[in-house]
């Protein structure tokens, strides 16, 4: 039975729902075994270099220079929506439907800047989840999904004008070892007993893979193997799946640091520009390594919710506004944050409403995540193509201004924006409650007061000039896309308070602590259950509401109550800053009366961040 060797999964969409629990010891018959040291590739890498190639070759610009455009594979691979997996599951991949894709990418989305098609799981098992080997433990494609194999696919994708992508969990898969016999192509008296450690640890998301022990040089060859064949075969693009820390693993046995590194090294070597993209839910602790040896990295699990839609609100669409603010420091050209596919485009098929599919769009563009769908190209609808062709949103995601940051606290409604080069602002306003509510940005959390000439991006329409602040009321899940450009505006006056000022006040188990990365070298920390700092004679010159940013640490996602003069506390979310040496700003609206103030940020009886210090603007 083809569901007796799958493991059972978390309810969260992970790639394991693709990988085979297998049991200990079993491993599938790798055929061809050849002498150690031969050179001579499988069929299909002997190849000729075509025309096509050659022209991606010299032509290609700098890898990731902005967030890649395409159309993946896996999400109708992992749908239970009627009809996408006929065969059974992960049967939608196929050359041919992959093939119909390219052709409905190439007529419909190429000229928006859509060009990658991306392979992704599967493509060397069969329905059975069987993998199939050449003689030198490389996957080799199926050939009932691609009996061409992977080179002529590569060929017709780049004959439409496009590029093609490929897909590999990191390690060396189980059944790939053969008893350790198996010899690596081109290194000659190299075997896989060699690449991988003696105690045949496992490895990647899955544990489906032995760990590559690089302190052995016929590891790097082996890697250097299937850079070379994909390569030959044409491919431009490798999704390296499961890779740690991260794939919900940690410890040494999971941390493929080396294997990302050998990869980018072997890519190299081949000489053609090959985009590597890291995958999934990446440890932000190593953000440097990612950014160092590859150009994407997945920050969050499976955008897919394995039902019977593409995706769901709840799992796992709406996880990205928490967990993409500490990632958004670490994008920019060469290498940016991937928040996994966006499936907006199919209505019913996608499990989403229109206002949802709108957010899911308006988040993937400000955050300068590769735009890759997951829909069914050959059936958009239009309300779909409209969310995936409209010129002013992908300029947002494509042009040279930095990624949006989240400039509100991490509550339901939600501001994000980013000053572009020309002096004009991108602004996203997003209501993430179940139900209708208002949401205002305020001019003065961006950094200028007065007035501001609104564009809304997904309208194509000019909204006229607003003073100070502009206010929409939103759907549940709703969200609004501006281009604001200040008209005779001023900068925000700010008068900043230290949180470790001597003329605060410490309550409960809050106490000072040095931050070298805070603005005078010190904090207030221990903000926990009940631990609370004040500020005292906070000083505005007339009663009003003021946008107060704080600056704040904090290695998780934290609550903390504001409130001034002794008045009601307002509950804030603070998102993760990434570790706890990080310093970031929320800004949040507080009731302040003209003269002195108190202003507190308590800890209730939760865990809050740890405060560095507040700036208040001197007019409301």
């Amino acid at each position: 039975m083809r569901s007796s060797s799958y493991a059972v999964l978390p309810a969260r969409g992970l790639r394991a729902a693709v990988v085979p629990a297998l049991a200990a010891g079993l491993v599938t018959a790798v055929a061809g075994l050849a002498p150690a040291g031969a050179a001579t590739t499988p069929p299909d890498t002997a190849v000729t270099r075509t025309a096509a190639d050659t022209a991606t070759d010299t032509a290609a610009p700098a890898l990731a220079a902005k967030p890649y455009m395409g159309w993946s594979s896996w999400s109708m691979q992992s749908s239970k929506y009627p009809g996408l997996n006929p065969d059974g599951d992960y049967s939608y991949l196929t050359e041919a439907n992959v093939l119909k894709q390219a052709g409905a990418l190439a007529a419909k989305l190429k000229k928006y800047g859509y060009e990658y098609v991306n392979i992704d799981a599967g493509w060397w098992r069969d329905q059975d989840w069987t993998p199939e080997f050449d003689r030198y433990a490389r996957q080799q494609a199926d050939p009932v999904r691609f009996p061409r194999g992977m080179k002529p696919v590569a060929d017709d994708l780049h004959a439409k004008g496009l590029k093609a992508g490929i897909y590999l969990p990191v390690g060396l898969e189980k059944e790939a070892y053969a008893d350790g016999k198996s010899p690596i192509w081109n290194a000659e008296g190299c075997t896989t007993a060699d690449i991988v450690y003696d105690d045949l640890r496992t490895t990647n998301g899955w544990d489906s893979a032995y760990k590559i022990d690089f302190s052995d040089p016929c590891a790097q060859k082996y890697v250097d193997s299937q850079a070379r064949m994909f390569a030959d075969w044409g491919y431009d693009f490798l999704k390296l799946d499961g890779v740690g820390p991260g794939s919900f693993k940690s410890g040494d046995q999971y941390d493929n640091v080396a294997d990302v590194a050998a990869w980018k090294k072997a890519i190299a070597a081949t000489g053609r520009p090959i985009h590597l993209e890291l995958s999934w839910s990446l440890d932000i602790g190593h953000a440097e390594d990612w950014k160092k040896y590859s150009q994407g990295w997945r920050i969050d699990t499976d955008v897919e919710c394995y039902c019977n839609t593409l995706v769901s609100w709840e799992n796992s669409v709406d996880d990205r506004w928490a967990d993409t603010p500490a990632w958004t420091r670490h994008a920019g050209p060469g290498g940016w944050n991937d928040l996994d596919a966006l499936n907006v485009g199919n209505g019913e098929m996608d499990g989403l409403t229109k206002a949802e599919r709108q957010s899911y769009a308006t988040l993937w563009a400000i955050a300068k995540s590769p735009l890759y769908t997951g829909d069914d190209l050959t059936r958009l609808d239009g309300y779909g193509l409209s969310l995936l062709t409209n010129r002013e949103v992908i300029a947002v995601n494509q042009g040279d201004a930095p990624p949006a940051r989240l400039v509100t606290a991490s509550d339901p409604q939600q501001v994000w924006a980013a000053k572009n080069p020309d002096g004009t602002y991108t602004v996203a306003l997003f209501n993430l409650a179940d139900a209708p509510a208002a949401v205002t940005a305020d001019f003065s959390a961006l950094g200028f007061t007065g007035r501001a000439a609104v564009r809304d991006l997904w309208n194509h329409e000019n909204l006229g000039t607003h003073r100070n602040r502009i206010t929409q009321a939103l759907p549940a899940h709703g969200s609004r896309l501006f281009t604001l450009t200040p008209k005779g505006a001023a900068a925000v006056a700010l008068t900043g308070y230290e949180a470790e000022s001597g003329d605060n006040t410490l309550g409960g188990s809050a106490s000072v602590a040095d931050c070298s990365a805070c603005s005078d070298g010190r904090k207030v920390g221990n903000l926990y259950v009940g631990g609370k700092l004040t500020f005292n004679d906070v000083v505005v010159p007339e009663t009003g509401t003021y946008q107060v940013r704080i600056s704040y640490v904090s290695g998780d996602a934290r609550p903390a109550y504001v409130s001034a003069g002794g008045g009601g506390a307002v509950r804030h979310t603070f998102a993760s800053t990434g570790d706890w040496g990080t310093v970031s700003t929320a800004t949040v609206p507080v009731q302040l009366k003209a003269g002195a103030n108190t202003l507190t940020i308590d800890s209730g009886s939760d865990y809050a961040p740890d405060i560095d210090r507040i700036d208040v603007p001197r007019s409301s």
